[in-house]
């Protein structure tokens, strides 16, 4: 038969369904301690939200709302009884920790949510037991970890596979990101690179440098290094090879951004830049393009502040 508990305290209101047999794994629970748990879910449950409140104050929680607090208490412990009456496979267990991951909930509000179960179960089965001894105790701890271990792996792996599918997405749209090509003017291009430059980065570089030169018929690619914080021999190596391969296909490479340090990392290391040009700012390279493409800025009356504020902007100053 049926069993609705209705569990309040100050924290939570909750509404429970409950069927007298549960199983796990194809085995019958012993009949006692099954009927312990049942007629005794309310006090349970109402000890697993005094565990759960705890640390409110003290840790991620307490930043949440009590309405969203309370109403993720009342749908979690739901879903644990749920769970367990139909073996621990539910579409409940994927759809709730689906929802804690968009409302960006840590993992461990999950286990230490069913941890917490765990303890006040096995405490309150033992309470009622007449006598305790070593057997009995192996019995009501293997019992209820039959009923939690379950619960914690479905919704660990759940909670896992979509924190990995959200990284995958997040890591794509960086690369994207990443080496982005920008034309500026008829055949001139820039790349702007921020950050720190890896062997896969270097190879996304170097593909989207050849398609933009193509694409946008680029004569100059202007290389910003502004935001690059580190340039050793194997960023510079990165980037002689991409400078390179645009000169192979018809196009010039210029490197800006060359700071004081950098300028002087690159001499210690010995590195070799000679084959294309370099310059300290995006402003001079802008500069050393257009006069590569037999063009130059013609300051025309009323006009000067408006170039002048074009310069300044391509320099970030």
């Amino acid at each position: 038969m049926a069993k609705i508990l209705h569990v309040s305290d100050k924290h939570v209101t909750i509404y429970i369904k409950i069927r007298g047999k549960m199983q796990h794994g194809g085995k019958r629970m012993d009949k006692h301690l099954n009927s312990i748990v049942i007629n005794n879910s309310d006090t349970i449950v109402k000890d697993w939200l005094v565990e759960v409140s705890k640390n409110r104050h003290n840790d991620y929680t307490s930043a949440i709302s009590e309405d969203l607090f309370e109403s993720t208490n009342r749908e979690f412990v739901n879903v644990i009884f749920s769970s367990l009456e139909k073996q621990g496979i539910t579409s409940e267990l994927d759809d709730f920790s689906e929802k804690l991951i968009n409302l960006g909930w840590p993992l461990s509000y999950l286990t230490d949510g069913l941890q917490a179960f765990r303890r006040v179960t096995i405490n309150f089965i033992l309470s009622q037991s007449e006598k305790v001894d070593s057997d009995h105790l192996s019995k009501v701890l293997d019992m209820v970890d039959n009923w939690v271990d379950p619960i914690i792996n479905q919704l660990v792996n759940e909670y896992s596979g979509s924190w990995e599918h959200i990284v995958s997405l997040q890591r794509v749209a960086l690369q994207e990101l990443s080496a982005p090509l920008i034309p500026v003017m008829e055949n001139i291009t820039i790349m702007p690179l921020i950050g720190t430059i890896d062997t896969e980065r270097a190879k996304l570089i170097m593909e989207n440098l050849l398609e933009g030169v193509i694409k946008h018929n680029a004569d100059v690619v202007l290389i910003d290094i502004t935001g690059v914080p580190v340039v050793d021999t194997m960023v510079a190596h990165h980037i002689i090879q991409a400078a390179e391969a645009v000169r192979l296909i018809g196009s010039t490479c210029i490197l800006v951004g060359i700071r004081p340090e950098i300028a002087q990392t690159i001499v210690n290391l010995g590195i070799d830049l000679g084959k294309f040009p370099t310059k300290s700012s995006l402003r001079k390279g802008f500069q050393a393009a257009l006069e590569m493409t037999n063009r130059k800025i013609v300051h025309e009356k009323g006009s000067d502040e408006g170039i002048e504020s074009l310069l300044d902007s391509l320099n970030g100053e």
